[in-house]
């Protein structure tokens, strides 16, 4: 018997435990800070949680778990994506139990539905989504598509604001005072050089998606302590649009559903064929944070900075992050019979 008291079959029941498993290892495609992928799913007869995993929290760089929560939330839109295609409605429940904080969401009171064909075509994007730290080229986003992802985030509960040139010049400003502030605490560099020599433990970050150089822009990317290598090309940022993810709560509920906002930009710029990259260092230091909210007017809680555009199509992308498997990230025991 189901949650809500109708009677499920056995082939059912293994149809929606099947559905939840496989939603969840697509759920493994979302981004996350350094590449932490710091969650882990429990699949139960008739629901999906969503767990934090404090091995990969980064302490240092996020003592307060909010850029956690962001990764997760991110985990978890692609996992309602992934359900949707394969037609299930699901009712999510964010932080279900004030007293489990280690309990991010529940997927629960699922429902058969006819499959959702852009949850089909997001579900294709994430398969090709990634990271491309290269500077981008000087095609300009269309205004569409800025509007297109303007409305995801929107549709998601969140807000972005498109910022002007004096801001992208605060922000610059900003970014090169967290770079600076970063670079300077021994706790930040050690944790940075343990996620970006993590080869073969899939997480972490490889040299190969990292630039071989800083690349010259108007605003600075994160140091990384090392070459990667990544060649950065000819190219600049000055046809690149940076936009601040922003909420009016700065909780534990609204950073995950940031992350789900950030899925959903990310997962419609990639449709649309523009590049998109999360800057989150000027948000982790706080006193650019506060930078941040001065560009908000106060009105608003910034979670992350985002840098659109158009990647130069003459040189090949970064290759994609490494992932874990999904029995790292996945527990089916409490179905493990049903599913046969």
């Amino acid at each position: 018997m189901g949650r809500d008291g109708k009677v499920v079959t056995m082939s059912q029941e293994s149809q929606l435990t099947t559905a939840l498993a496989e939603a969840a290892a697509t759920a493994g495609h979302a981004p996350s800070l350094h590449n932490t992928q710091p969650w882990r799913w429990r699949v139960l007869p008739d629901a999906l949680e969503l767990r934090t995993v404090a091995d990969r929290q980064l302490t240092a760089t996020d003592p307060e778990g909010r850029l956690l929560a962001i990764s997760c939330g991110a985990a978890l839109h692609h996992a309602r994506l992934a359900l949707a295609a394969e037609g299930w409605r699901a009712v999510v429940e964010r932080m279900p139990d004030p007293a489990d904080r280690e309990l991010l969401a529940r997927l629960t009171t699922l429902t058969r539905v006819t499959a959702d064909p852009d949850a089909m075509r997001m579900v294709q994007c994430m398969q090709i989504r990634h990271t491309d730290r290269r500077p981008v080229s000087d095609e300009p986003v269309p205004t569409a598509a800025i509007g297109e992802i303007t409305r995801a985030v929107t549709t998601e509960g969140g807000r972005l604001q498109i910022l002007d040139g004096d801001q992208v010049l605060e922000l610059a400003a900003a970014a090169g005072h967290a770079d600076t502030v970063e670079a300077e605490d021994p706790q930040l560099r050690a944790e940075l050089a343990y996620w970006t020599s993590r080869a073969g433990t899939g997480t972490g970050l490889p040299p190969e998606v990292l630039p071989e150089q800083p690349p010259q822009t108007t605003v600075p990317a994160r140091d990384f302590g090392h070459p990667g290598g990544l060649p950065i090309g000819p190219g600049h940022d000055r046809a690149a649009v940076y936009a601040m993810l922003y909420g009016d709560e700065d909780e534990p509920d609204s950073w995950l559903r940031a992350g789900e906002a950030l899925s959903a930009a990310w997962l419609t710029a990639t449709r649309l064929g523009v590049s998109l990259v999360p800057l989150s260092s000027v948000v982790e230091v706080e006193g650019t944070r506060q930078s941040l909210r001065h560009l908000l007017a106060g009105l608003g809680f910034p979670y992350l900075v985002l840098r659109l555009g158009i990647a130069d199509p003459t040189h090949a992308g970064p290759p994609h992050t490494p992932r874990l498997t999904t029995e790292q990230v996945i527990d089916t025991t409490a179905v493990r019979g049903e599913r046969g």
